[in-house]
């Protein structure tokens, strides 16, 4: 390895070669299948009916095309986020959205529900009907009124089209992004492109959070309408987005958030007022709440808050828990130390962090089952062509096996410096990856250093120590305020998350036998 702080140099010999079979590949050989890919999606125009406008408009988008993008989305998000699947919530929440589904507008769409395993509050809609509400999102919701005007919400982007829409106005910004992704996959590798953009992204994001103003207001009127007559309170939408924003002011000036439900426009509390004003029309119409769907699962709001009993809150300390810069992963069984300082993110398949200056990168993450360390760093040079190794050799880290390499990527914004250790771990092979421009090197080779000698083996003294939240359900006393009630309970919540949770005043005084959702801390699983 190259010594802290000395400038890079790059010896005429290296290390570890590409196979020759990699070296026989035509040039340009790896764009092909994207290149077509591409020429077909901008062959591809059509005209769709729109059931929630009642007109037909030019689409880039067929329904066809459209099940086929939400299949592979789908297959994404379960992949990069996960979906939650024990316990009845799951179902509870699909009998929602299969009520409210009955009452869309647009009906050939096999509609399916489920819920995103995602500590934020969320929910987004991929094309051809596939909906997910985030656990982070349940436990904000105060009612099975205010889940089904959001699950309606969502069912109205889709029968609107508006992932079809979005996609023909973005025609031209689709190509450019396309071929940017072609040129990344060509010049730094598509291994190092995916690694970059696993931190501090969600898989989906692009399909969350990014419809029109217009888009937005006509899903929330449509998710109302569908809401009211299938036998909910459309005022439901109205107080949820009343929360929603409550929840973003309290985060406001906090660490970044994810791309949420709240994060459109027009703003939610704008949002809410007009739901509030639709809410009353309906009711003067006799739907709200009183619609010829078949009405709500629970039987009422104590029905509701038992059914969220046990939900997970916050980050599944399963996949991983930070403590100040240190990680810990009780699945895996290792630790690691990221720079103080530096900003800290953890995926569901990957664990970084990026330096204040914005400059150096550094990333944790599974690369498959057990190899040797060096047949690993082979077969990695082998698919990232545009990578060269400068120097390398075998070493260890944290007692296991290890192969260490400092290496080069020439990219049109410059040559970047890679510092890459895989690691032979009893679960799998790791690849530590440390990334930054060449010019940089000298001031973040010794960060990525100490980066890597910092993984070890996990104690049982800290995995012991590793706890996760869960929702519970508690009856307050007359006159009991929050602060006394979390006393009381061992709420692990503060009074100012509490309040928001509960859609109460912070000095809010309780009614006897008020049920009041908290966080209690629980072993691992």
């Amino acid at each position: 390895m190259t010594r802290r702080g000395q400038d890079l140099q790059y010896p005429a010999r290296v290390v570890l070669r590409p196979s020759p079979r990699s070296r026989r590949r035509a040039p340009g050989a790896a764009l092909r299948p994207a290149l077509v890919a591409l020429s077909v999606a901008l062959g591809a125009c059509a005209t769709a009916y729109n059931p929630v406008t009642g007109r037909t408009e030019l689409t880039t988008m067929s329904p066809a095309r459209e099940a086929q993008l939400g299949q592979q989305a789908s297959v994404q998000v379960e992949r990069e986020i996960g979906v939650v699947r024990d316990g009845k919530l799951p179902a509870y929440v699909d009998a929602i959205g299969q009520r409210l589904a009955a009452a869309s507008p647009r009906r050939e769409v096999s509609y399916r529900f489920a819920i995103a395993d995602m500590a934020e509050a969320n929910a987004f809609a991929l094309p051809g009907g596939y909906i997910y509400v985030s656990r982070g999102l349940l436990a904000l919701a105060n009612s099975e009124d205010e889940l089904a005007n959001v699950i309606g919400h969502e069912i109205g982007h889709v029968a609107a089209r508006h992932a079809a829409q979005r996609d023909t106005r973005a025609t031209g910004v689709g190509v450019l992004s396309t071929l940017g992704t072609i040129a990344a996959a060509a010049l730094g590798g598509a291994e190092a492109a995916q690694m970059m953009g696993q931190l501090g992204q969600v898989a989906g994001a692009g399909l969350i959070a990014s419809y029109s103003r217009d888009q937005e207001r006509q899903a929330d009127e449509v998710g109302q309408e569908i809401a009211a007559r299938s036998g909910w309170d459309p005022a439901g939408m109205a107080s949820f987005l009343t929360t929603l924003e409550r929840e973003g002011q309290q985060r406001a000036g906090g660490s970044a958030r994810q791309p949420s439900f709240l994060d459109s426009h027009p703003a939610a509390g704008e949002r809410a007022l007009v739901a509030q004003r639709r809410a009353a029309e309906l009711h003067r119409s006799e739907l709200g709440g009183s619609g010829s769907g078949p009405g709500p699962v629970a039987k009422d709001r104590a029905d509701f808050l038992r059914r969220l009993a046990g939900l997970r809150l916050g980050p599944d300390p399963r996949e991983g828990v930070f403590r100040d810069q240190r990680f810990l992963h009780p699945t895996l069984g290792f630790t690691i130390d990221f720079p103080r300082g530096w900003q800290t993110q953890n995926a569901r398949r990957a664990v970084g962090a990026q330096s204040p200056r914005r400059d150096a990168v550094v990333v944790l993450e599974s690369e498959g089952p057990s190899a040797a360390p060096r047949t690993a760093a082979q077969r990695w040079l082998a698919a990232n062509p545009g990578v060269r190794i400068v120097e390398s050799g075998a070493t260890r880290v944290g007692g296991w096996p290890a192969y260490r390499a400092v290496a080069e990527a020439r990219t049109r914004a410059g040559a970047t410096a890679l510092a890459l250790t895989w690691i032979a771990h009893p679960q799998g092979t790791f690849r530590l990856t440390g990334m930054t421009p060449a010019s940089a090197w000298g001031r973040n080779a010794g960060v990525f250093d100490r980066v890597a000698t910092s993984l070890r083996p996990l104690s049982a003294t800290e995995r012991g120590s590793i706890t996760g939240l869960r929702l519970r359900i508690v009856e307050a006393r007359a006159g009991e305020t929050l602060s006394a009630l979390g006393r009381r309970t061992n709420n692990r919540w503060s009074v100012d998350e509490t309040a928001l949770a509960n859609a109460l005043p912070r000095d809010a005084r309780l009614e006897r036998g008020r049920l009041v959702k908290i966080a209690i801390a629980v072993p691992l699983d």
